[in-house]
């Protein structure tokens, strides 16, 4: 009688979290755990700290997607309000991002600003969706090579749209929104470049580097933007500003309204809806991390998906943008010491006093500075030095960031991530089939002579092999369909001699029913040639799934260590 495999006591599992534990937003957890007037002021101070950075970033970044700045400011209000106030994380701030500057600049293009708030909305749903079918957690498993990929050719596409406003150039008609037709259509306008505009633009970009480097923690887009229109009014600069193009900022938030809504508009604008929601995910989840890693806490991923998909259901409504985690404005957040959600909240509270204030004097905002803005904010999206090593690491994570790049750059977002992530899945099967070892182990059998590795044939002659009769195998690592192969052809090697073959699965964490059936075909070859078949030290969910595809007695027989199924081999062939 064959030894039943032994299972080793394991430790009770942890109970799952129940819905109430998952979606309870983090500003609920932070009130329970005491909320005093203490924590209140440090809120406030980190919430005005990021409103003034927030401020003239949201106006460029709406200004970027070919909008008028008080549709970013509505974001960062609507939308930053519900990120906070119903997200899975303590510190994150929402709003609009320089990652969706491309997508939103598109998708207006081809479907118009009501189309792209119908696409936002569906956006909102479908991450609401995700975050109840507890879809966030896979997110994090976009290999990081597309990550950096896709944000360099974002900051690449965004560097690109700020050169009409950097150099001072004036179109004929709307600005493409694709790179290589934008590029063609500034040159073609090249001769009007204005140089009071260009001299605006270095001299911003230059004070926000020396800011910086004087104190990082000083608003150097609030002091640049303030400064440049401070120079522009005095001098009476000929420049553009955000008056002469899009006229005054309205005092306040408009009345909510719905975009127009037909069964064919919503088809027509799915795709688009459906990359919103991917990057807008992608995009939140990846700034929660950092605001993690920053802060030590963790941030529950469905409930900040749900919140995210509500914030951009919302901020439609307003005719604001998408709206999502911003990993630099919830940076800033933690720096200014943060306790928690009410930080973020009241970010947006102060950004809606400063429109209802000051909306009117945003109108002699040169437009050159807040082009300065966003050419600093893609220089630091660009991820140069994280780029410039994948690229010498491993020549298969270079494929992948490569490939996502250039297709960000010329094709279109949702491909690149799309072709990234297909490519890093294909580079992780291939390694993982590779750390998969088939090893022989000390008692051999003869085999095939020109297959035997160096010192097997002198191992069997010198005598060490007990019985030359019973072959042992030792397989390491997933037993996976990527190394299924492999494994079926090292163990179809095996010669004709041996009367018993022992597998030792007890290094094999996981099997799948592709190997399983590799593992099938030598079953039956082995039987066919009238031997037999252990399986030693496989835990119970891998015998689960070499059972479910057939690997069942009489065709291959069960033990629970290597040294019981040679016992068990040695006495079935000592009755032949």
């Amino acid at each position: 009688m064959l030894q039943q495999a032994k299972t080793s006591p394991r430790p009770s599992p942890k109970p799952s979290p129940s819905l109430r534990d998952l979606f309870t937003p983090k500003l609920v957890t932070v009130l329970r755990e005491g909320y005093g007037l203490p924590q209140l002021r440090a809120d406030a101070l980190a919430g005005l700290t990021v409103a003034i950075v927030a401020l003239p970033l949201s106006m460029a970044i709406a200004i970027a997607c070919g909008v008028s700045p008080d549709k970013g400011l509505a974001t960062a209000i609507i939308g930053g309000f519900l990120i906070s106030a119903f997200g899975g994380s303590r510190f994150q701030i929402g709003g609009p991002a320089g990652a969706f500057i491309v997508l939103v600049a598109a998708t207006i293009e081809r479907h118009g600003y009501d189309g792209f708030l119908l696409a936002t909305m569906i956006a909102g749903l479908v991450l609401v969706l995700i975050g109840f079918l507890r879809l966030g957690t896979y997110i994090k498993y976009i290999p990081h090579p597309v990550t950096v990929g896709f944000s360099a050719g974002i900051a690449v596409i965004i560097l690109a749209s700020q050169f009409k406003e950097l150099l001072g150039l004036t179109l004929a008609g709307p600005e493409p929104a694709a790179l290589l037709p934008k590029v063609e259509a500034l040159w073609q306008v090249r001769e009007t470049a204005n140089g009071a505009t260009i001299a605006l633009a270095v001299a911003s970009i230059g004070l926000i580097i020396l800011v910086r480097r004087i104190d990082a923690r000083l608003p150097a887009f609030l002091i640049v933007v303030l400064a440049a229109t401070l120079a522009s009014w005095a001098f009476g600069l000929p420049v553009e500003t955000i008056g002469s193009r899009f006229g005054e900022v309205p005092r306040g938030l408009p009345a909510p309204s719905m975009p127009a809504l037909s069964l064919d508009k919503v088809l027509t604008v799915l795709p688009d809806a459906l990359a919103l929601a991917l990057l807008g995910g992608i995009e939140s989840l990846l700034s929660a991390v950092v605001a993690d890693g920053m802060t030590g806490r963790r941030h529950r991923s469905n409930c900040e998906l749900v919140a995210q998909g509500l914030a951009n259901i919302a901020s439609p409504l307003f005719g604001g943008l998408t709206a999502t985690g911003t990993i630099a404005r919830t940076a800033t957040n933690v720096r200014a010491g943060a306790i928690g959600p009410v930080s973020g909240m009241l970010h947006a509270l102060f950004l809606l006093v400063f429109m209802l204030v000051a909306a009117p004097l945003a109108a002699y905002v040169p437009l050159a500075a807040l082009g300065a803005v966003l050419a600093v904010v893609a220089w630091n999206m660009a991820e140069r030095h994280a780029f410039a090593s994948i690229l010498t690491r491993s020549r298969g994570e270079a494929a992948v960031l490569l490939a996502t790049f250039l297709l960000t750059v010329f094709r279109d977002l949702t491909e690149g991530i799309a072709v990234g992530v297909v490519l890093g899945s294909f580079l992780f099967m291939h390694r993982m089939g590779e750390l998969v070892a088939v090893e022989r182990h000390a008692s051999l059998g003869m085999e095939d002579e020109a297959d035997a590795p160096a010192g097997a044939r002198e191992a069997y002659d010198s005598g060490r092999v007990a019985d030359p009769d019973i072959v042992v195998y030792g397989i390491a690592g997933p037993l996976f369909f990527g190394a299924a192969g492999n494994v079926g052809a090292i163990l179809e090697r095996i010669g004709s001699r041996p009367k018993a073959l022992v597998l030792d699965l007890s290094e094999v964490p996981f099997a799948d029913s592709t190997a399983a059936r590799a593992l099938l075909s030598i079953a039956q070859e082995t039987t066919r040639r009238g031997a037999r078949l252990y399986i030693a030290g496989a835990s119970s969910s891998v015998r689960r799934v070499l059972a479910h595809e057939g690997l069942k007695v009489p065709l291959v027989r069960y033990a629970a260590s290597v040294a019981a199924a040679r016992d068990a081999a040695s006495r079935a062939l000592a009755t032949l």
